[in-house]
């Protein structure tokens, strides 16, 4: 199907449901960051604090054992994060740096490379080579780093903020099993604390599967059946050593 721009009666550019915002790759990447680090927060600790219930009734001692696995765990994901994207970080730099010095010195095959690119996607020879020389013409780098590298120089992730936001979100997503463990009875404290985080994880692994564009359905029931999977099995193993320490 072919259209006539000259027919077009709507303006250009995205549509509304699908807004092209400036740093929107980035945002997307730390958004991702914080569920993941929620998501690991309530499946680690439920299970830490659930071995500990399974060992022991005492509360104290579920408390202590799950502020360390908060502790440890918020910040493994950080530095995690951070050397991850980090690294992330330094290759796409080395690559930019890389085009940078190839547009300054050999800028005809450059600009011969990006037609022939556009080229392979569809367009014509002499249309490619126009549009190359005029993406070429208004931002060099730009136009070869999204075409070749698949990489936008303006919007490269932070790790402080990959990082930040994995240790916040785990430390949030900790604290659910953590004081739902420790302030119910202890006579429910197993049951609530396992359906919190069955609610828990059901919107985590909806909130994931949205943002990645996926669908929620099956997301859910693989997050939810993964962390009650685990929560079983730590308290079977808890009250297993529970029973031969005791």
């Amino acid at each position: 199907m072919t259209i006539d721009a000259g027919s077009l009666d709507i303006p250009l550019g995205p549509h509304e449901d699908e807004p092209h915002e400036d740093g929107i790759n980035a945002r997307l990447n730390w958004l991702r960051a914080g569920v993941l680090g929620a998501n690991d927060g309530i499946v680690s600790t439920a299970g830490i604090v659930m071995g500990a219930a399974g060992a022991t009734s005492g509360r104290t001692t579920i408390l202590i054992a799950g502020v360390a696995g908060l502790v440890a765990g918020a910040l493994s994901m950080a530095a995690g994060e951070y050397v991850s994207v980090s690294t992330q970080r330094d290759s796409e730099e080395a690559l930019l740096e890389k085009e940078r010095h190839e547009l300054e010195d050999d800028p005809q095959d450059e600009l011969a490379e990006l037609a022939g690119i556009y080229v392979e996607k569809g367009l014509s020879e002499e249309l490619a080579l126009e549009v190359a020389e005029q993406l070429t013409a208004h931002d060099a780098l730009g136009a070869h780093a999204e075409a070749e590298l698949g990489i936008d120089p303006d919007d490269l992730t932070s790790p402080w903020a990959a990082a930040w936001a994995s240790m916040l979100s785990f430390t949030l997503g900790a604290l659910l099993p953590l004081l739902t463990i420790t302030l119910v009875v202890a006579d429910l404290r197993i049951a609530v604390t396992v359906a919190a985080v069955a609610i828990a994880l059901a919107i985590t692994g909806w909130v994931s599967a949205r943002l990645g564009g996926g669908p929620p359905g099956r997301a859910v029931v693989r997050n939810v059946a993964g962390g009650l999977f685990a929560m079983a099995v730590t308290y079977a193993v808890g009250s297993a050593l529970g029973t031969q320490i005791g």
